[in-house]
């Protein structure tokens, strides 16, 4: 049976590992740079910036689920975002990433969120089925937006006009 719980910095290796898992399976593993000490940095410093949940099947490691809030300002309320939900091939086809959905729309629920959201790869077809099961809706109208690298240190460096 698959056991949740809050991740502890004893946890970081795994969590790096899984990182590292998802990253390949999104043929994106060269865009990886994270490393052990800025994991527990940011996820167990103060002030934490994201939480994590292990997934867990007799005490082997299935999966986990990276989430921190948001906030939206339409509905004046903070939002839940998964960054990242991630089953490792053994164990997935049992429901397990269904469990941890539910688990993180009452923790959403709990906290007073508005919406619980993430984004999914456009040709990862098996994900989009899965997730349109839970009654998620594809944002049609919003195209993503990122400033990263050396255009983020550019912006933040430049005068303004």
């Amino acid at each position: 049976m698959l056991q949740l719980r809050p991740a502890t910095p004893a946890d970081v290796p795994a969590i790096l590992d899984l990182i590292r898992e998802l990253a390949d399976f999104e043929q994106l593993l060269h865009e990886v740079s994270a490393d052990a000490a800025t994991l527990s940095k940011h996820l167990f410093g103060e002030p934490a910036r994201a939480e994590v949940l292990m997934a867990e099947v007799a005490g082997e490691t299935a999966g986990f689920a990276l989430f921190f809030h948001n906030f939206s300002t339409f509905l004046g309320k903070p939002g839940l975002y998964l960054e990242d939900l991630y089953v490792r091939p053994p164990f997935r086809g049992r429901g397990y990433g269904r469990f941890i959905m539910r688990h993180l729309a009452r923790l959403a629920v709990e906290r007073g969120c508005g919406r619980l959201e993430w984004w999914v790869l456009d040709w990862n077809e098996a994900a989009i089925r899965f997730y349109r099961s839970l009654g998620a809706v594809a944002m049609q109208d919003w195209t993503v937006q990122r400033v990263s690298g050396e255009a983020l240190f550019r912006l933040a460096q430049s005068r303004p006009e």
